[in-house]
């Protein structure tokens, strides 16, 4: 690789810097410090909302900065306060939530700080194949009786998530929504992300770049799925996690170690080596 003086590492959190069981690696923690006293700002890049990162934010207190909700909100954490925001139409949150009742699906409402489910369906997440959040979700979502009727009284929705039963049910509900003025991402098999148009994870990488004067050319960005698309396309250095999907690795420019093998670390170790 040519030289370069790389001031932002951006990390995805499930399936990057995330382990399978939801922690960070000891040793992922000693890599990114490394890169701190390096002067390097290691960074959130994730499709979750402030409030899913407070639980991370104690075991790597040199991450300052975090771009949540696959790009919707860039966030200091040492400030507490919002750099930048894009944020989903209410109107538009509320046909997502009436489209997913009739998929007998799960939306998932993010704010700038809060997150937000309906009461029935956090009880089995098993059904929506995302059974692993669930422990999360029962303690710090707001539970709602009606996902539509609450979506049309907000006015900071950063994303809408919707989580299905099947494959099949996500992609056709895709294809029923693809025309509407929002970017779509579809992470897993049975999950589907939408934000406000034209906002990805590396539209709020460049928001936050900007904000600290950083050239895109001087950024790297750690991924493995298909909402990490837009982030490692636009940083100077991508780089694919060893259980990426193989369309994200025949992108990137390089690719580390698994996610329950250091892969974060592996790849930070190779940007500080040069």
């Amino acid at each position: 690789m040519e030289r370069k003086n790389y001031r932002i590492i951006a990390l995805d959190m499930d399936g990057t810097l995330l382990t399978s069981d939801k922690t960070i690696a000891p040793d992922t923690v000693r890599d990114i410090r490394a890169a701190s006293e390096r002067g390097i700002h290691v960074v959130y890049c994730t499709g979750r909302a402030v409030p899913e990162l407070k639980l991370y934010f104690d075991m790597v207190p040199m991450m300052r900065y975090a771009v949540c909700s696959t790009g919707a909100l860039v966030y200091d954490r040492v400030e507490k306060r919002c750099i930048d925001r894009r944020p989903v139409r209410s109107e538009l949150a509320a046909a997502l939530a009436e489209t997913a009742k009739r998929y007998r699906a799960m939306p998932h409402i993010l704010t700038d700080d809060e997150t937000i489910v309906a009461a029935d369906d956090v009880t089995h997440m098993k059904d929506f194949h995302a059974g692993i959040y669930q422990p999360m979700f029962e303690r710090i979502t707001r539970k709602v009786a009606d996902m539509a009727e609450e979506a049309r009284h907000l006015t900071s929705i950063g994303k809408v998530n919707i989580y299905f039963r099947s494959s099949e049910d996500c992609h056709a509900c895709y294809e029923e929504l693809r025309t509407l003025p929002l970017s779509f991402a579809m992470p897993e098999e049975t999950t589907l992300e939408m934000t406000a148009q034209g906002v990805t994870k590396g539209s709020g990488l460049k928001a936050l770049a900007d904000y600290l004067h950083i050239p895109m050319a001087q950024t790297v960005g750690i991924g493995d799925s298909d909402n990490d698309r837009a982030m490692l396309h636009d940083v100077g250095l991508s780089i694919a996690m060893g259980n990426a999907q193989a369309d994200i690795k025949a992108q990137c420019d390089l690719i580390t170690e698994d996610n329950d093998h250091n892969g974060v670390g592996e790849a930070i170790r190779r940007i500080l080596a040069f």
